[in-house]
């Protein structure tokens, strides 16, 4: 590779961080319906040049989504202490803070679910160690499965409110949904089975529409 063409590569690789970093902060900043022109110029780009990183909308916003993902939710899954407890609960608390924080893209998921699941995937794929630890150390009950935990994060999101500015109401809703992960000192009968994928999504659409 000729370092021209290493240049070109890193021009475009900048662009690319500065179209969807500055993509990010315009939806959050106007909202869902924020253009393609009012990105490009935030990120200090041509129009042009925003369409030759992303054909379309669509493509940025799945893009969004990643970003969002990878600088913002995934790092707390990647940490690993010696509380595999304090582990779990932190990655649900930090996905829960970034989606109140980012209520644009929590709009932009709603309406862009296909982009959205594929990014859930990923995020799930990620929690799945914190969740096999932590039922390995016999800190959470044995029957969990990953849909159980992201049901803690749909269930306290469905508890902010505009009302609460400091998040002390969503913070209380989730440490009781978080405690009851735990196994319990009495005898309990064991979990239900889980619903069908397939009718977990129905559901959460339905309380994405209310």
């Amino acid at each position: 590779m000729t370092g021209r063409e290493r240049g070109l590569r890193a021009d475009a690789a900048r662009n690319y961080e500065r179209i969807v970093g500055a993509a990010v902060a315009t939806f959050e900043d106007i909202g869902p319906e924020a253009t393609l022109e009012e990105i490009a110029e935030r990120a200090e780009v041509s129009v042009m040049t925003l369409y030759r990183r992303f054909r379309n909308r669509d493509q940025l916003i799945r893009a969004v989504f990643d970003h969002v993902l990878a600088t913002e939710i995934e790092p707390m899954t990647t940490v690993h202490t010696d509380d595999p407890w304090r582990d779990l609960v932190g990655a649900l608390e930090t996905a829960i803070e970034v989606l109140v924080r980012r209520r644009a893209i929590h709009s932009l998921a709603l309406e862009f679910r296909a982009f959205a699941a594929e990014t859930g995937q990923r995020f799930l794929g990620s929690l799945e160690p914190l969740l096999r630890r932590a039922i390995d150390a016999n800190m959470v009950r044995q029957e969990l499965e990953l849909r159980d935990v992201v049901a803690v994060i749909i269930m306290t999101m469905a508890t902010v409110h505009s009302e609460d500015l400091a998040g002390a109401g969503r913070r209380r809703y989730f440490a009781l949904l978080a405690e009851g992960l735990r196994p319990s000192a009495i005898t309990l009968p064991p979990l239900p089975p889980a619903e069908p994928e397939g009718a977990t999504r129905a559901c959460a659409r339905r309380r994405g529409r209310s």
